[in-house]
C-alpha cells in the first residue's frame, strides 16, 4: 500500500463569526501523529470533520487537505480513503463480529474465501481469533475496541483520524488498546490526526501536539 503524508494548507474554521481555527498548517508524515489538544468547544472535532468531509454546513471553512499529491477538497467522504476511530465503536449490532469486519472490506477482495482469509487473519493478530461468529454485545469494552480499530483498518486507509477513541476505556485497556492502535498507524504508515484531552494519550502518541484555545 502505497503511503503519503497528509497535510492541512491554511484551514480556517468558524461558525456565527467565531473563528475556532485560523491559518492551520501542518504536514505529517507516514506513520507519524499531530495530536490535537484543547477545551471542549475549541474546535478539535470540528478539524475532523473537515478533513473527513463531514464538516457540518452550518460552519464556515477554508482551506485544503492533500494526501501527498491527491487534493481531497470536494471530495465526499467515502472517496477520502481516511480511517475514522471515534469515542464510541459504533459496531452494528444487527451484525456478528465477523459481518462487521466484512463490511469494511474493499470490494477488491472477491470471493468467500479470501474475504474470510483477511478477517480471520486480522482477528488472530488482534488475539480475537475464533471471534467472528461472536455478537458484539457479548464482547468487552476491550474486544469491542479492538473489532472497531481492525474494520477501520481492513477498509485500508491512507490516514488514520483518532476522535478520543482511548476516552471510555478504563486505565489498564487504554494504554493497552493506546499501544495497538499507534503500532498499527506506524507499521502501515498512516499518518494521524489524535483528538484527545488527556496528556498520556499525546505522549503515546509522539510528534506535534497542537494546543487550541477558545476565543
Amino acid at each position: 500500500m502505497a503511503v503519503s503524508a497528509l497535510s492541512l494548507r491554511s484551514v480556517g474554521i468558524a461558525i456565527g463569526g467565531r473563528h475556532l481555527i485560523r491559518d492551520l498548517c501542518a504536514e505529517i508524515a507516514p506513520g507519524a501523529c499531530l495530536t490535537v489538544m484543547g477545551p471542549s468547544g475549541c474546535g478539535k472535532s470540528s478539524l475532523l470533520a473537515f478533513v473527513s468531509g463531514t464538516l457540518d454546513p452550518a460552519f464556515a471553512a477554508q482551506g485544503s487537505v492533500a494526501l501527498g499529491d491527491r487534493v481531497l477538497d470536494g471530495a465526499p467522504p467515502e472517496h477520502r480513503r481516511l480511517g475514522i476511530l471515534f469515542q464510541d465503536d459504533l459496531l452494528f449490532p444487527h451484525l456478528s463480529v465477523g459481518g462487521n469486519l466484512a463490511f469494511a472490506l474493499p470490494a477488491a477482495v472477491r470471493g468467500r474465501d479470501a474475504r474470510r482469509g483477511r478477517i480471520d487473519a486480522a482477528l488472530r493478530e488482534a488475539g480475537l481469533e475464533g471471534y467472528a461468529a461472536r455478537d458484539p454485545a457479548t464482547l468487552s469494552g476491550g474486544q469491542r475496541a479492538r473489532v472497531a480499530l481492525l474494520r477501520t483498518l481492513l477498509a485500508e486507509p491512507r490516514a488514520l483520524l483518532l476522535d478520543e477513541p482511548f476516552s471510555k476505556l478504563d486505565t489498564a485497556l487504554r494504554e493497552d488498546f493506546r499501544r495497538l492502535v499507534f503500532a498499527h498507524a506506524r507499521t502501515r504508515g498512516l499518518p494521524t490526526i489524535l483528538v484527545t484531552h488527556d496528556e498520556a494519550d499525546a505522549r503515546a502518541a509522539g510528534g506535534t501536539v497542537l494546543r487550541l484555545a477558545t476565543e
